[in-house]
């Protein structure tokens, strides 16, 4: 796909269009030129001049009209300008010239008005192909060589500047970048990109010169699949908008039975005349387009993009939502969600150690546990003697300390694993997560546990999709029946189908067809063809733009998939408005159908009352413009980013807590004492002042934003048990004797760390999903603490 020339045709229409658009400005100019010419020669005493002129108004519109009606009928359309077309004929043959260029006035001003407000409609739609680079700066021996953006080649590096728009798919070679994705995501606030990750089209640079490593032509990047998506988007006719067709063949002979019946009943053609032009059907012309435009530009938005009126209203239908697991209910990536220290090695340099080896590996798990380091800053060093097998691990020396990772039968080396090792393995294997064993030295030292874990914003999703109408909620997946129902179990979901290849997923969305209107949201390759097999296939992310984009009706460019909640309620706001702007309407005009044919509106007030229905049912259509608008209450963007940082550097406490509870049956009891009083300490001086601060200072901030009597009870009484039990840890370890604890502690003290450990775990799950909630605008560079449920690793 050229760029350029979809930046060219970005506001534009075809070339057809942009013609019919400019003899319709002509004829609406004329129509003027020729009523005040007309009233002139009127106020004048030339009565003659005036018809003559007002005459004249009418008949070029008159022509084209006629010619548009032959044509719509030759498709096999009878189009409702047809009643113009009539009303006009018989203003000039009953000698209501006035009447008949006021009609040709209001029928070209509708027309105008029309093309207005699709293309205010239009704006967030049309704004994406406006901003399509056009030209790449890319480097060639040294120097800078600017070229056309579609000459860019795999491989080659470019050099995007300040305020330029990324023209293709890289890899960021600079140390960081500082990035507007708003157009791509919806996010409000630049997002910020290191060295090696992927940058993505389409952003604008907001920082610093960058350059990129092209990993994408321009046509195949992820700029060029968003556009191909919004031209599909304008190209698409709604169905809603041919419902609005049925509505008005409807309304045509019942026109024409009212005029044709005052007519007979009275003898006077022109009180037809007067039903006629009452009649002509703007409202059910405009409204509903005008509707279903502003719905799609809502949504676009907020990273909404739907491909026609059709998708967004068969959105609004929808009552059985069928969702694909991994990557959609979860991140569809690993990532350290505990880490399990032995032997007497603090969990954060059985990290650093674990992550300085998988520096030299490619494994998928070893890039999860490298962004785990980097994450709570980390020093690595480069690994020496390296050596690797292929699919069991690799070792190492760091630091002149040899060290080993991988499987289980791989770490211990043909030796018998302790007892907490095998049981941790049968632990990851049931709840679908992966474990990585550490040998240091020839001790196993621990395990970093790994998993796919559930995107924060998906339970807030679930609930508001329920509460938007849907009333079957389904998952789908390729993976085994116990991990999809530990994620499924946590979610709330009404049924899990699992160990399904992409046939089987085929099946079990046409199965759901056949009892209602049903959604299937993906994201992978493998999901694309029950996507298309649903009345409605929504594709989740920037992979949206690919093959799974491809078969959807709707993509969610934010990655979020709390937007399809807001997409189900700009769908439905959307029809309802077109669907009031219709009626009412049908409904005033035949009203003034009857009083014209009772012989209270002769046929110039009535095309004057025509005009005033098609002002107020465009207005009321264009409202859908406004649906899905953003939150009004949201905390401060610093705020938010203090909350996020506290967590991330509390969260390594719930491994202490948990890794303290597995070893309390060591033999070296002044060694765990020392372990214990270090927690303390830890509990002691931040978790409990965070918790207190929290309560005084940040919720009667938050319950505001939220609404109700006490939105925060439950947190605060969650807030109550971890101030308790740290207490009571506190009190435990105070009471322990110089030279560790007792038998006799050990079960109090048990009882205690694996309490406080799973209710932190909870309460910061419900924190940053409140918390993620009020986010005027969240998106893919916003990531939560790591505090989300852990869900099964991907198949």
């Amino acid at each position: 796909m050229d760029l350029a020339d979809a930046a060219a045709r970005g506001g534009g229409r075809k070339a057809s269009d942009l013609f019919a658009l400019s003899i319709d400005r002509l004829l609406f100019l004329f129509a003027i030129l020729c009523l005040i010419a007309g009233a002139v020669a009127a106020w004048r005493g030339d009565a003659g001049l005036a018809a003559w002129i007002w005459t004249a108004g009418v008949v070029p519109v008159l022509l084209f009209l006629l010619i548009t009606a032959v044509q719509a009928i030759l498709r096999g359309r009878v189009g409702v300008d047809f009643i113009a077309l009539l009303s006009m004929a018989g203003a000039l043959l009953l000698d209501q010239q006035l009447a008949g260029v006021v009609i040709a006035l209001m029928f070209t001003g509708g027309t105008v008005l029309e093309d207005y407000a699709g293309r205010r409609a239009r704006r967030e739609l049309t704004a994406l192909l406006g901003r399509a680079p056009r030209q790449a700066h890319r480097e060639i021996d040294g120097r800078l060589e600017d070229i056309e953006v579609e000459q860019v080649a795999i491989g080659e590096v470019v050099l995007v500047k300040h305020g330029e728009v990324v023209p293709v798919d890289g890899q960021l070679l600079a140390p960081e970048a500082v990035l507007d994705e708003a157009s791509l995501t919806g996010e409000a606030l630049p997002v910020q990109r290191r060295y090696g990750e992927t940058v993505r089209s389409g952003g604008l640079n907001v920082g610093a010169p960058i350059r990129l490593k092209a990993l994408s032509t321009a046509a195949e990047s992820t700029y060029a699949g968003i556009i191909r998506l919004v031209e599909a988007a304008e190209a698409e006719k709604a169905p809603f908008v041919r419902l609005a067709d049925r509505y008005a063949l409807l309304f045509l002979p019942l026109a024409l039975a009212i005029a044709g019946g005052a007519w007979l009943l009275t003898g006077d053609p022109v009180r037809a005349l007067a039903v006629l032009v009452v009649a002509t059907p703007c409202p059910l012309l405009l409204a509903a387009p005008v509707a279903i435009m502003g719905g799609m530009s809502a949504a676009a938005r907020r990273g909404i993009l739907v491909k026609g009126g059709g998708a967004l209203e068969a959105l609004a239908s929808a009552a059985t939502l069928v969702f694909d697991k991994t990557g959609t209910l979860t991140t569809g990536r690993a990532r350290l969600v505990a880490i399990e220290a032995r032997d007497g090695l603090p969990a954060e340099e059985l990290l650093r150690l674990s992550a300085s080896l998988d520096q030299m590996s490619s494994h998928p798990l070893a890039a999860a546990i490298l962004e785990a380091a980097r994450r709570r800053d980390l020093v690595l060093t480069m690994p020496e003697q390296v050596q690797e097998e292929a699919g069991s691990g690799l070792e190492g020396v760091i630091d002149g300390r040899r060290v080993r990772l991988g499987r289980l039968d791989y770490a211990v080396d043909r030796a018998e694993p302790p007892d907490w090792a095998e049981r941790l393995a049968a632990r990851a294997h049931e709840e679908g997560s992966s474990s990585v064993f550490v040998v240091v030295d020839g001790h196993l030292a621990g395990a970093l546990l790994l998993a796919d874990e559930i995107r924060a914003e998906t339970p807030r999703a679930l609930r508001r999709l329920r509460l938007a109408g849907l009333r079957r909620i389904i998952m789908l997946s390729g993976d085994r029946q116990d991990a999809a129902e530990v994620v499924a179990g946590a979610l709330g979901v009404d049924t899990v189908l699992a160990e399904r290849s992409p046939e089987d997923k085929v099946d079990a969305v046409r199965a759901e067809r056949a009892e209602g209107v049903t959604i299937m949201t993906g994201d992978g390759v493998n999901d694309a063809p029950a996507l298309a097999a649903a009345d409605v296939g929504v594709a989740i992310g920037a992979r949206g733009a690919g093959a799974a984009g491809e078969a959807a009706d709707i993509v969610l460019v934010s990655d979020r998939l709390d937007r399809l909640a807001e997409g189900v309620s700009i769908a439905r706001r959307t029809r309802r408005i077109a669907r009031e702007s219709v009626i009412a309407g049908m409904a005033m005009s035949a009203v003034g159908m009857l009083a014209a044919a009772f012989g209270f509106l002769p046929p110039l007030a009535g095309a004057l009352l025509q005009e005033v229905i098609d002002v107020l049912v465009i207005l009321n259509a264009l409202r859908a413009i406004a649906a899905g608008g953003r939150p009004l209450a949201a905390l401060p963007a610093e705020t938010l980013g203090e909350i996020r940082a506290e967590h991330k550097a509390l969260t390594p406490i719930f491994d202490q807590l948990r890794s303290l509870a597995d070893r309390l049956d060591v033999d070296d009891r002044a060694a765990l004492g020392t372990e214990l009083q270090v927690i303390a300490h830890v509990v002691g001086e931040r978790l409990l002042p965070h918790e207190q601060d929290d309560e005084t200072r940040l919720h009667p901030e938050v319950a505001p934003l939220l609404g109700g009597h006490d939105p925060m009870a439950a947190i605060s009484r969650t807030h109550r048990e971890i101030v308790h039990l740290g207490r009571r840890l506190l009190r435990l370890i105070a009471e322990m004797p110089a030279e560790g604890p007792r038998d006799a502690d050990l079960p109090a003290l048990r009882r205690v760390l694996y309490s406080l450990d799973a209710i932190l775990r909870l309460h910061f799950a419900q924190e940053e999903e409140i918390y993620d909630s009020l986010t005027a605008d969240a998106g893919p560079g916003h990531e939560p603490a790591g505090t989300a449920a852990r869900a099964p690793s991907p198949s």
